[in-house]
């Protein structure tokens, strides 16, 4: 067939798309399968010790073996069904699998993130008080990490840089920065993640940023080891006086150190000035902000990681000679405080949320619940769709209602890559629906088509 336009014509065509598609690649490279932690949990500075990650840990361990004596007594505090569907292969329920992999989730890794905290969970102090709490609390760390007894990733939160808290946060960073570096000669703990509350302009994340190039030439630590978090908890941090989405300009401000963005949901609402008694991790204002994270983020190296769910399953009760009516009532309000964080972790989950922050560490069981819930009961219809996908569209061109599935075929995919990137799936799961592990590195459902209409 005669073509109209010729190599000179179409070149430099080319050359601008390829150009184009390339920083639109390396800015969006896609969902990716490294492991991402599902929660952070915080504490605040004055109560951090060595040993705490640990003591943590068996604070979790020991409040789901109080109260989820087995599976059935998980299932009715998180209002699951004991009897629930048995997936093809299994011999066992859903809620069966959850609780046996909660239980073994809490015995070798309980904390997967952990923050300390100078901001909302330490409060305001006297300076002499605060720069002892940052000595104190980086010496602890040092110990810990020395002894290998941190979580997979950590850091610090430190107060906003609004113009009235500015000098103490950057202080508080210098001294904790400074004597953790001394302690570890230099062998700090990685990923090492600071976290900034309150982000309101791009020329915070700047600020900070060039604070924490500094401080890496002065302890002599490697470019970029100090890594960056952003909280999104203000209207501003959404949108720019003039209009604009700025979630980009703060993440572009970061110098590539942004490597998760958090919302604040109370903090959010609050700025929205939503009344107290309505502020809520699912009110349709938190929602907007989600959606405005997904779309301003969703596919590049900055990872999303949602709030917290300010009910405490804590007992009113304490102690070994309690009532039955003491008992009850301790039930009851555990197992209110359970089903409020999962439904809410299953909300973000709904929503593309796979990681969110935890405030105390009997809220962990429930998260790593939630988490295995979501995926484990997708899983068998996510297999078979993914499986019924490939078949139909490897036996045909990629043309009509093909092109129309691509998208749900790429939802599928994200399943599995999103599944075993925070540990609720293995590759084992992802291989028994049909795809190859290169093929999950790939990503990309129109790709596993191409190859395989290429091997048909």
């Amino acid at each position: 067939m005669h073509s109209s336009l010729g190599h000179e014509q179409l070149a430099p065509l080319l050359s601008q798309l390829a150009s184009s598609n390339d920083r639109f690649n390396l800015r969006f490279p896609g969902v990716r399968i490294h492991r991402q932690p599902v929660h952070t949990v915080y504490g605040g500075a004055n109560l951090y010790k060595a040993g705490t990650t640990l003591k943590l840990a068996k604070l979790a361990q020991a409040h789901f073996a109080t109260y989820a004596t087995d599976y059935m007594a998980m299932s009715e505090l998180l209002g699951l069904s004991v009897t629930d569907l048995v997936p093809s292969g299994h011999d066992e329920s859903i809620s069966l699998r959850v609780y046996d992999r909660v239980k073994a989730k809490l015995e070798t890794e309980a904390i997967e993130d952990h923050r300390v905290d100078f901001e909302d969970g330490y409060g305001s102090r006297a300076d002499q008080e605060e720069d002892g709490h940052a000595l104190s609390a980086a010496e602890a760390m040092a110990e810990d990490h020395k002894l290998g007894r941190l979580a997979r990733s950590t850091g610090i939160r430190i107060k906003s840089l609004a113009e009235e808290t500015k000098h103490r946060s950057l202080r508080t960073l210098d001294i904790f920065i400074t004597r953790l570096v001394e302690l570890t000669d230099g062998d700090i703990p990685q990923p090492f993640l600071v976290t900034l509350p309150k982000v309101t302009t791009p020329e915070q994340v700047s600020v900070i940023c060039q604070c924490l190039t500094l401080l890496e030439e002065q302890c002599n630590l490697p470019p970029h080891s100090l890594k960056l978090e952003l909280m999104i908890e203000t209207i501003q941090s959404l949108v720019s006086p003039s209009g604009q989405i700025n979630i980009p300009a703060l993440v572009d401000a970061g110098s590539d150190r942004v490597v998760t963005a958090v919302l604040g949901t109370f903090d959010y609402t609050a700025s929205c000035n939503i009344a107290s008694n309505y502020q809520d991790h699912m009110h349709p204002a938190a929602d907007f902000a989600r959606h405005m994270m997904q779309i301003s983020l969703t596919g590049s190296i900055v990872t999303l990681c949602d709030g917290i769910t300010n009910i405490m399953p804590i007992a009113p009760y304490r102690g070994e000679s309690l009532t039955a009516k003491q008992l009850a009532e301790n039930r009851a309000v555990i197992g209110h405080a359970w089903k409020v964080h999962f439904k809410n972790i299953m909300h973000s989950l709904r929503l593309g949320f796979y990681q969110g922050w935890d405030l105390n560490p009997a809220q962990l069981p429930i998260r790593f619940a939630a988490v295995f819930y979501f995926f484990l009961t997708g899983l068998e219809d996510a297999s078979a769709r993914l499986r019924a996908f490939i078949d139909k569209a490897s036996q045909a061109s990629l043309v009509g209602n093909t092109f129309d599935d691509a998208a749900t075929g790429q939802g599928l995919v994200n399943f599995f890559v999103n599944g075993i990137s925070c540990g609720a799936l293995t590759s084992q799961d992802a291989l028994d629906a049909g795809i190859t592990l290169e093929e999950l590195r790939d990503r990309s459902f129109l790709k596993i088509v191409e190859n395989r209409a290429k091997t048909s």
